[in-house]
């Protein structure tokens, strides 16, 4: 048991009803109310039965003692201002965002008095939707919660186990820390494939229909992740942008390298930087944070 009682959902996104479908398949003692400002989405998560009430208003809000928003981090700080009036003073106020210093700093400003939990499931695909969550999204991957200095402790006690609950791992940081590591291991590789992708799109003496028909599997791979959400990615990026910016610096540093190896025949410094780059995918998959097979695991469905 998480701790909590009722919890409330804000966004109803792959993210959001993935935590709904864990959290019922999981913690079946907790209530579970689901919000999103789209009607259509709100539709579908009654149709699909994934949480016990579900609104387009947040007037029920004042029941939920959890409240994760499940929205993409440039909207937190609206969304925290529209949910300010509803929220019971008493609840926990969290999030899954991949930027972690500017939504605590959103959240803060607008929900001074609250209990502030960020936290971030590093798990997903490239869809998005009610209809693209799953319930075993979280198992066995991380969730790193990233705490304000002067977070009540037991809150973060109960949003660790909640986490635990539905079969994440659990790792606290720094929300500046959390960022630079994110830039490294997810917003750097998500601006990499959408700049691949949209160079081969612009290859004037490459057809559309030959960069399709003769794509090999690592290109197939950054159309996968260069297909995820726009406005979740627009929004990373210009949150975390100075960690971004850093990393990109770095990688253009260790391109030029590349380069220069190419370019002068040197054979060695290639074969030395494949292997030591393979092994870190091995690493990956021994730790369980990935599978071998060639869609990455993710055709995995139990809704």
């Amino acid at each position: 048991m998480s701790g909590f009682h009722h919890l409330a959902l804000i966004g109803m996104g792959l993210i959001g009803s993935s935590i709904a479908r864990a959290a019922r398949a999981a913690l079946p003692d907790l209530a579970i109310s689901g919000f999103d400002s789209d009607a259509g989405t709100v539709e579908r998560v009654r149709a699909l039965g994934l949480c016990d009430q579900v609104h387009q208003d947040y007037t029920a809000l004042a029941e939920a003692d959890l409240v994760i928003l499940c929205v993409p981090v440039g909207a937190i700080g609206k969304v925290a201002s529209d949910i300010a009036p509803h929220v019971h003073k008493n609840a926990v106020i969290s999030d899954v965002g991949s930027c972690k210093a500017s939504v605590l700093a959103d959240l803060a400003q607008q929900l001074p008095s609250h209990s502030i939990i960020p936290a971030h499931p590093v798990a997903g695909t490239e869809k998005s939707g009610p209809d693209a969550g799953f319930a075993s999204l979280f198992a066995g991957r991380w969730c790193i919660i990233t705490p304000p200095d002067n977070a009540n402790n037991d809150d973060v006690q109960k949003v660790s186990d909640f986490w635990t609950g539905l079969g994440a791992n659990v790792e606290t940081m720094d929300a500046e820390h959390h960022d630079m590591v994110l830039a490294v291991t997810s917003h750097l590789p998500h601006l990499i494939a959408y700049t691949i992708v949209g160079t081969a799109s612009d290859l004037e003496d490459v057809t559309r229909s030959e960069v399709i028909k003769y794509s090999a599997g690592g290109f197939r791979d950054f159309t996968r992740i260069a297909a995820s959400n726009p406005v979740m990615w627009r929004d990373v990026f210009m949150s975390n942008k100075e960690a971004v910016l850093a990393m990109l610096q770095r990688f253009t540093e260790d391109l030029t390298a590349l380069q220069r190896a190419i370019r002068r025949d040197e054979g060695d410094v290639l074969e030395e930087m494949f292997t030591r780059t393979r092994d870190i995918r091995r690493n990956i998959i021994e730790e369980g944070q990935d599978v071998a097979a060639p869609d990455f695991g993710r055709e995995r469905k139990d809704q």
